[in-house]
């Protein structure tokens, strides 16, 4: 695959997968943190905000893998 189509769907990859998860955790936050504390709720969007690195890593790391060489 050549590399300027891997970093462009990379891109997009990045893009959508901080959108949907910030809708899921705000949906998640709405639903079920209504009647929590202050301290819920910190530890709630300091978790999700967080959480989300873990499969950016996935991506990023598939973007930066060399292809196999030919031959």
């Amino acid at each position: 695959m050549p590399i300027r189509l891997k970093k462009l769907i990379g891109t997009f990859l990045l893009v959508a997968l901080v959108i949907v998860y910030a809708l899921v955790a705000s949906i998640v936050a709405v639903a079920q943190l209504s009647q929590s504390g202050p301290w819920v709720h910190f530890l709630f969007f300091l978790l999700s905000g967080l959480l989300w690195v873990l499969p950016a890593m996935g991506i990023i790391k598939w973007l930066i893998l060399e292809p196999p060489p030919k031959g």
